[in-house]
């Protein structure tokens, strides 16, 4: 027994010193390094931004904390309700392809209405196909309505949801209006795959002789001067285009925005050189305000952009000395920037309906030191004025002749039954088209333009200024 507990002991003894040895052991070892929380780089990278550029500086509110959400982040420090427009987006590269028109798509837009006051459906009619697009290749018309993506009916409860199935592979059931018979027809169902696909923001441009007057047509749906990498294609084929319109001798011109949410500042200085009469680079377009520090800088204290100088400009061509302008709601930005722009060189004509009412423009950052930060943000930073020092129009524009688009089954773009083409083109010659339509009574509760980083969007070039 003697013998047993000595080797107990001793094995106690052993195990003990084993047990305290790893105990030691551990004490020495380093501790782990806690790894810090990226949204504080990302959050200290937004402030330092915001506290140099944002428009409204004095009024800039005190951040929550720095590890938050970027997002949750960034909208703490906003001017609200006065800033509508400030943004903030998880991929910079993504929203600069979008500025430009470039988007995973399948390339077709659509206005959303409620089928009716008695139930919750709602439909989707097609506002409008872009070219070379998926949706392109398929018997989608302008005009058409979608009644279900993948197969579920659309409603005020789910069609948020439903939108968001449109960027990945599928199905859209459709009807068509038969005007023959004043009835819908099915249009069976179909299947669309996006692409990224380059938008090209000149839609159309036509040239109609109704009456003896020869009248030009142009679509524009954003501003952009190429599809990215510094290209200037889309100005060029714009310049194109109104170099045709003045060759072929027109009277009247008609710019349709009513799907222009802006864009860049560049391509409207462009657009606005090539009508306002004979303007050379020594008239001025717009003028450009920035926040109490920025206008610090010698080059940002009076900064003025001139017209350019275009052998394509129209010169005083346009009877009466005037433009006619398709409006809607979403005409915003870059579009008002043009309208207010051209207003002390001739007479702007609006139709159509009271435009969004954004004087103020953005530039996109992006942090360049932290590749951990994808994260671009499109704050406000200036506020413009025309020749004339005006910009009162935060309210938006109120057309001089008021009409929705909304109160017509569509037409094709071009079409001179279209509603608002109509409206002008009476305006232009005085005489009613005589064309009877039936007055639809709905409410626009979203559209496909809505979510497009462009909609609301005037993108100066800060460093150029």
């Amino acid at each position: 027994m003697k013998k047993n507990s000595l080797i107990f002991l001793l094995f106690l003894g052993f195990l003990l010193g084993g047990l305290l040895g790893c105990k030691e052991e551990e004490d020495t070892l380093p501790a782990v390094k806690e790894e810090p929380n990226p949204n504080i780089a990302i959050n200290n990278w937004i402030y330092k931004v915001m506290k140099e550029v944002y428009l409204w500086l004095p009024e800039m509110r005190t951040p929550i904390a720095t590890t938050s959400d970027p997002s949750d982040y960034f909208e703490s420090l906003l001017n609200r309700p006065t800033d509508r427009f400030s943004v903030i987006y998880p991929d910079y590269k993504a929203l600069m392809n979008s500025l430009s028109g470039i988007n995973l798509e399948a390339g077709y837009e659509f206005t959303l209405y409620r089928e009716s006051a008695s139930n919750s459906n709602v439909i989707a009619e097609i506002t409008y196909i872009k070219k070379n697009s998926p949706a392109s290749s398929t018997d989608l018309r302008r005009g058409d309505y979608i009644t279900r993506i993948n197969g579920t009916q659309l409603t005020l409860d789910n069609y948020k949801v439903q939108l968001g199935l449109i960027e990945k592979p599928h199905t859209i059931t459709t009807i068509r209006f038969n005007a023959q018979n004043g009835n819908f027809e099915p249009k069976g169902e179909i299947s669309l795959t996006p692409v990224e696909l380059a938008e090209n923001p000149n839609f159309l441009d036509s040239v109609y002789t109704i009456q003896g007057e020869k009248i030009g047509y142009v679509v524009y749906h954003f501003f952009a001067p190429g599809p990215g990498n510094n290209s200037t294609a889309y100005d060029l084929e714009m310049d194109g285009i109104f170099a045709d319109l003045k060759a072929k001798g027109i009277q009247h011109l008609i710019l349709d925005f009513r799907y222009n949410g802006g864009g860049y500042v560049s391509s409207a200085v462009n657009l606005a050189s090539l009508i306002a009469p004979a303007v050379t680079s020594s008239d001025i377009f717009s003028k450009t305000k920035y926040n109490s520090y920025l206008m610090q800088f010698d080059n940002l204290k009076n900064v003025q952009t001139p017209f350019k100088a275009k052998a394509e400009n129209l010169g005083r061509t346009l009877k009466n000395n005037r433009v006619y302008i398709l409006t809607s709601a979403r005409t915003a930005s870059a579009s008002e920037l043009i309208i207010n722009g051209l207003k002390p060189y001739m007479d702007v004509y609006l139709i159509g309906d009271k435009t969004t009412g954004k004087n103020v423009g953005s530039v996109p950052f992006e942090d360049e030191e932290n590749k951990n930060n994808k994260y671009g943000i499109l704050p406000i930073v200036s506020r413009s004025f025309n020749s004339l020092d005006q910009s009162d129009y935060t309210t938006g524009f109120v057309p001089n002749l008021e009409f929705k688009e909304s109160q017509e089954r569509l037409r094709p773009l071009g079409d001179v039954t279209e509603l608002l083409l109509r409206k002008a083109i009476e305006k232009i010659t005085g005489i009613p088209s005589g064309n009877k339509f039936q007055q639809l009574d709905r409410v626009d509760l979203a559209s496909t333009l809505d979510s497009k980083p462009r909609t609301g969007v005037m993108i100066e070039n800060l460093s150029q200024n």
